[in-house]
C-alpha cells in the first residue's frame, strides 16, 4: 500500500511540475517575447519562423525523442519520461487556450524573473521525484552512452545553440533577458534540489571528547564519530568529535558542549545531503527526523 502511494505522489508530483513548467511559459516566456533553451527554445524558433503551433511542434518533436530514447535508453528511462513527454504539450495547449486574450504581465523583466522562477522549480520538482523533463535531456544521454561525452557539458552546449538560434531573429535586449531568464532557472533548480537536504557537520576537539560525545548521543540523539588525530603544537594524541545535525539544532548543540568544556574547539560546516539514520532513516530513540 505505501508503495502505491509512493507512486501516485510521484506522478502527482510529475504531473504538477510539467504544469507549472507550462504555466511559465503561457503566461511569462510568451508573452514576454523571451528566448530560452530546450525543446520549448526550438518550438518558440520554430514558431518564430513558421508559425507552427507551439503545443503541437512539441508534442510531437517530444514524441519523436522519447521512442529515440526508448529505442536507444530501454524502457526504464521511457518509464520515467512518459509522463512529461506526452503530459507537458497538452498543459501548454489547455493552459493557453484557459488564458486565451488575457495577459498577467507584459513586463520583460517580470517575466523574466517569474518566468525564470516557475521554470526552475518545475523542472526541480519533477527531478526531486525521480523522473525526467525528457526533451533534450535525451540526446546527450544516448551522446553519453555511445561515446561517453558528459551530460551536463551537453545540456549546456545544446541550449547554447537553441539560444543562438533565437537570437538570430530576436533583439540585444531579448537575448540578454533571455541569458538572465536560464540563469535564474538554473539557480532555483540548484536550489529546489538541495532544499531540506543541506545540515550541518560539526568537528569538536576537546580534552573533554567523551563526556561531549556522550551529551550528544542522549541529549541531541544524533549520531557521534570520533577521530583520532595529533595536536600540532604538542605532538599529543587527541579525539576529535564528529557529527552531523539539523540546522535548528546547532545552537543547542553549541552550548551543550561550551557548557561541559567552554575552551573546546568548534568547527561549523554546511553539508549538502546527509542519509543514514535520523536523518533518512527513524531516529534510534524517537524524535522528529529533520
Amino acid at each position: 500500500m505505501k508503495r502505491v502511494l509512493n507512486v501516485a505522489y510521484d506522478i502527482a508530483a510529475v504531473l504538477f511540475g510539467n504544469a507549472l513548467y507550462a504555466a511559465g511559459v503561457v503566461f511569462f516566456v510568451v508573452p514576454g517575447g523571451l528566448i530560452t533553451g530546450g525543446t520549448t527554445g526550438i518550438s518558440l524558433f520554430v514558431n518564430q519562423l513558421t508559425g507552427m503551433n507551439i503545443s503541437l511542434f512539441l508534442l510531437v518533436f517530444n514524441g519523436l525523442l522519447f521512442v529515440a530514447g526508448l529505442l536507444v535508453l530501454g524502457k526504464k528511462f521511457a518509464a520515467t519520461t512518459a509522463v512529461s513527454t506526452f503530459f507537458y504539450p497538452v498543459a501548454v495547449e489547455t493552459i493557453d487556450r484557459l488564458r486565451g486574450e488575457w495577459l498577467l504581465t507584459g513586463d520583460p523583466l517580470l517575466c523574466t524573473i517569474f518566468g525564470g522562477l516557475c521554470i526552475g522549480l518545475a523542472i526541480g520538482i519533477v527531478i526531486r521525484a525521480g523522473a525526467s523533463t525528457g526533451g533534450m535531456d535525451i540526446p546527450p544521454l544516448m551522446l553519453n552512452k555511445y561515446f561517453r561525452l558528459p551530460v551536463s557539458t551537453m545540456i549546456y552546449l545544446f541550449d547554447m545553440v537553441i539560444l543562438l538560434l533565437q537570437a538570430a531573429k530576436s533583439t540585444g535586449e531579448e537575448v540578454l533577458y533571455g541569458l538572465l531568464l536560464v540563469i535564474i532557472y538554473t539557480l532555483v533548480l540548484d536550489k529546489c534540489l538541495l532544499y531540506g537536504q543541506n545540515k550541518i557537520q560539526i568537528k569538536i576537539i576537546s580534552e573533554r571528547s567523551e563526556e561531549i560525545r556522550q551529551a550528544i548521543l542522549q541529549d541531541i540523539d544524533r549520531g557521534v564519530t570520533l577521530l583520532q588525530g595529533t595536536k600540532g603544537y604538542s605532538g599529543e594524541a587527541t579525539d576529535m568529535v564528529l557529527t552531523v545535525v539539523s540546522n535548528r539544532e546547532l545552537a543547542k548543540v553549541e552550548r551543550l558542549v561550551h557548557t561541559i568544556d567552554d575552551n573546546a574547539f568548534v568547527i561549523v560546516n554546511q553539508v549538502s545531503e546527509v542519509s543514514g539514520r535520523g536523518f533518512t532513516k527513524a531516529k534510534k530513540y524517537g524524535g522528529d527526523n529533520v
